[in-house]
């Protein structure tokens, strides 16, 4: 049998199956194919958060406020001496933010 043929009739139909969901699931990141953020999407959604964080508060710091790591769990930053929690989501299907 040639090489990457399933000569197995169950594992040739979940193959299929899986050919016929694949669209549901890549349409969406189709989106930000020539986005400079399309790697982020690739991450699981705990470290897009983080990495959210550290967008803002690099954008934050460009922009000449000062920004400093927040001192406990429920503050990410310090912005300008004011405690912030940053929260980052990108559109979900519904073209809706959740977060």
């Amino acid at each position: 049998m040639p090489r990457g043929t399933v000569g197995d009739p169950d594992v040739r139909l979940l193959a299929a199956i899986a050919a016929s969901l694949e669209l549901d699931y890549t349409a969406e990141d189709d989106v930000w194919r020539d986005s400079p953020f399309a790697w982020i999407k690739t991450h699981p959604s705990r470290q897009v958060g983080k990495i959210g964080e550290q967008l803002v508060a690099g954008w934050l710091a460009a922009r000449g406020l000062s920004v400093e790591r927040g001192p406990d769990a429920e503050c990410d930053r310090l912005i300008e001496g004011r405690r912030v929690e940053a929260k980052f989501s990108t559109p979900w299907r519904s073209r809706s933010y959740t977060f």
